[in-house]
Order: C-alpha cells, then structure tokens, then sequence
C-alpha cells in the first residue's frame, strides 16, 4: 500500500478501502506522507467526492488519531450539541443548563473561537474565575453531581484534522461535504457523547449560504454520526440576520441570562428548543419533540434551568452571582448608533458583515493568538421585516478604542438594506435531518 496507488485511485474514482485511508491518516498525522501528497488526494476528493463509507471511515481514522474520551464514568446517556457557526450564536449557553436541569448529562467539549466572536469558552470567561481548564476527573465529577460540564479541547484531539485543516486551508480544498462532514464529525465522536445533536446554520452568516448545502451537510453529519453508532440528529436554521439581536461575548452572555428567565428573544428560544429537544429525544427523556419542548420550557418557568446554570458557572470557579444581576459585567467604555437613512422596511441583513464589524471592535480574533475584548459587541435594534423611519436606530455599536468603532461603524452601515416592501417573515428553523429522512419545516 502507497499514497501514490490511493491518489490515482481517487483520480480515477474508484472507491477507497477503510484500510487505505486509515493508511492515509496515520501516515501523513506522522510525517511520512508529504503535504504534496496530500494535497493531491485532497484536490482528488474536491473533484470525485467521496461516498458515505469513505467519509465515515475518514472521519473515524481522524477522530483516532489522538485523545478519545472516555465518559463511560458518566451516569446515563451524555449528550451533546455542535454549532457550524453563526453570528450571535450562544444557543449552548441557553440549552445546556435546561437540559442538565432536567437530569440529563451534558458533558461538552468546546474550542475557542476564531472569526468574528469568540466560541462558548471565551464566552463563559466574561464571569470571572470561571475556567474550563479543569481535570478529566473534575469535569467528569461535576457532570456525574450537577449534569453539566464544559471543558476545552485537548490539543491532541483529533490531531490529523488540524493538520489535514491546515492543508486544506491553503489549497482550495475546504468546500468538500465529505471533507467539512469529516472535520466537523471526527471531533464530536472523539468528544464521546453518546447523543450527538448538530445546528447545521444557512443564509449569509453561514459557512453554508444556500439551504441545499446545509441540508447535503446535515445528511453526510448524521450518516457519519449513524455507521458511528452514536444517535445523530442535526437541525438546519436560520443565519440570513444574526441569532437575538445581541453579537459579542459579555453581550450574548447577558442575552442567553434573560433567556433562561424568560424574557429572551424569540428566534433564539426557538432555535435552542428545537436542538434541546432532539437532545432529550436521543437520550429517551421525552417520547416525543412536542412533550420535549414543554419539559424544557418549564425549566425556565420554575427557574431551574437559571439556578442550574449559577451552579454550573460556580463548579468551575466562576462568580455565579453575576447570572442574578447581570449590571455586575463589565462594560464597553464607548458606544455608537446606525441609524436609518430612509422610511421602509429591513428586507435584508449581511449577517456576515455584522460579523465583520464585531471582529474590527476586538471581538474575535484574526489570528489563533489574538486576545478577545469581552465587553465589545454589537445589538441589533431592527431585524428582517421591522418597519422603520428615518433616524431610527438600526444597531448600537459598543467600543473600547475610537478608531476601532469608526471602522466597526462603516462596515456596520452597507449590513443593512432598507425597502419600500416588506419581505417575507424569515423562518428560525428550516428542518430535521434524522437517520430516517429529512422532516422539513413549514
């Protein structure tokens, strides 16, 4: 078996053995297969594609190559929720804590971000002392005592993702369904849940623009997740505007706080109820999506889903006290509003430039080792369809350095599109991807 014979096989789009690209992976993780090999076979995929057992057996070889976890010392059935990305997408500060409230363990490996937010982690650090750098043992003690734990990835999961990422990332080789599926799923099958549920994001915000896309990722995600034999589910919605109204990482804390106290927005409830219920489904809690939603939903009526998340933020040794009043955050020192230029309607949103704008304010990172400002961000006051008069604040910017809000700003500004007509009301949720078919939305 050589690298040479696999890349002509590609060519010529013949099917690789699971024995083959396990070659493959741990030769090239190891250093004796060379990057212009490599990327050769990358480029073979891109043009042939690869069928569901390739992927699956790509994604398993991956997902091998380093750390697996080990939850086996975690009482019941673990689940677990991964997010394609968005802008404003805090979805799993607001599901986690309702359904470990409901005694359902969620033991969550998470990265940090790198674009226009940070990821759940560096959301979590806007309360102080909260860590994530805690030990195995910890982190599956606290799942086992309060049902909820979110650790960072270990450096050596999945090592010849990162490094096969990294080839593609400089090779035009990253818009493969079988490529992105295995990346994505190899991390989430290391991670050792057994429930895996996916928020697979479409629209201008999304790495996925257009809804046919996200569903061919949706289904290769929940095939993989199926031959793993993990129960799979993924959910498509919506990232045509950004997820609440609140982009930046003390922000979207404070909105995903009023959400578990009721009083947060409606696409971002309805987003984190749909994936939350597919998480009890999976773990049996709920007999059907219906019930699920109404079990979830009294956890923030009676409060649990709050209390629960306080104690999360306190068994990794953060200040909980700051979930009960919210004004204790740390703020941005300036501030700036766009404002509207004509009576109309919002009838579009570069979601993907309010992104933008956040990471210009010191919200994400350009690079790996970028530091997040916690307390910049944007609030969208207008979303798709509101109707508007002139001068009415559209967003407010929030800034710690003037030259930083005037870029932010003027990026900010070409985001929003405002028309005579009003558009089409905006779907949150588009559709269900289970192992059994596709359940489309209306």
């Amino acid at each position: 078996m050589n690298m040479y014979d696999i890349i002509n096989k590609k060519k010529r789009k013949e099917r690789l053995s699971r024995e083959e690209i396990q070659y493959l992976v741990e030769n090239f993780t190891d250093g004796k297969i060379p990057d212009y090999q490599m990327a050769a076979f990358l480029m073979a995929v891109c043009i042939n594609g690869m069928d569901h057992e390739e992927t699956a057996a790509l994604t398993m070889s991956m997902a091998g190559s380093g750390d697996m976890l080990d939850l086996s010392a975690i009482d019941g059935i673990k689940v677990d929720k991964h997010s394609t990305g968005g802008v404003g997408d805090k979805t799993s500060l607001v599901l986690s804590p309702m359904v470990a409230a409901l005694g359902i363990p969620v033991a969550k490996m998470s990265g940090r971000g790198l674009g226009h937010t940070g990821g759940t982690i560096d959301k979590l650090e806007s309360f102080p002392g909260f860590s994530t750098s805690i030990s195995t043992e910890q982190f599956i003690g606290n799942v086992n005592r309060i049902k909820l734990a979110i650790v960072g990835q270990t450096a050596n999961l999945a090592p010849a993702d990162k490094k096969i990422y990294a080839l593609r990332d400089v090779t035009a080789t990253v818009d493969n369904i079988s490529l992105i599926a295995s990346s994505i799923m190899s991390k989430k099958l290391a991670a050792g849940s057994d429930v895996i549920v996916l928020d697979v994001k479409t629209g201008s915000g999304a790495f996925m623009k257009s809804y046919e896309d996200s569903l061919s990722l949706a289904k290769e995600m929940v095939q993989i997740g199926t031959i793993a034999g993990k129960k799979t589910f993924a959910v498509i919605t919506d990232m045509n505007q950004p997820l609440g109204y609140a982009v930046g990482n003390t922000l979207e804390v404070i909105e995903a706080i009023n959400t578990l106290n009721g009083k947060g927005p409606e696409d971002l409830l309805e987003v984190s109820l749909a994936l939350a219920s597919l998480m009890l489904l999976g773990a049996g809690a709920a007999p059907d999506l219906s019930c699920a939603k109404q079990m979830l939903l009294k956890t923030i009526e009676d409060k649990r889903a709050l209390n629960k998340f306080a104690e999360f933020i306190a068994a990794q040794g953060g200040d909980s006290s700051y979930v009960y009043n919210t004004d204790k955050f740390d703020r941005a020192s300036l501030s700036y509003d766009i404002t509207a230029e004509s009576d109309g309607y919002v009838s579009d949103i570069r979601t993907d430039e309010v992104g933008m704008a956040s990471l210009l304010l010191g919200g994400g990172r350009e690079t790996k080792d970028s530091i997040i400002d916690l307390t910049v961000g944007i609030i969208i006051k207008k979303k798709l369809g509101d109707k508007v008069n002139t001068g009415d604040i559209l967003a407010r910017l929030y800034a710690n350095d003037q030259n930083r809000l005037r870029q932010a700003s003027e990026r900010l500004r070409k985001a929003f599109t405002i028309n005579a007509k009003q558009p089409k009301k905006q779907k949150h949720v588009y559709a269900i991807v289970t192992s059994d078919g596709v359940e489309e939305l209306k």
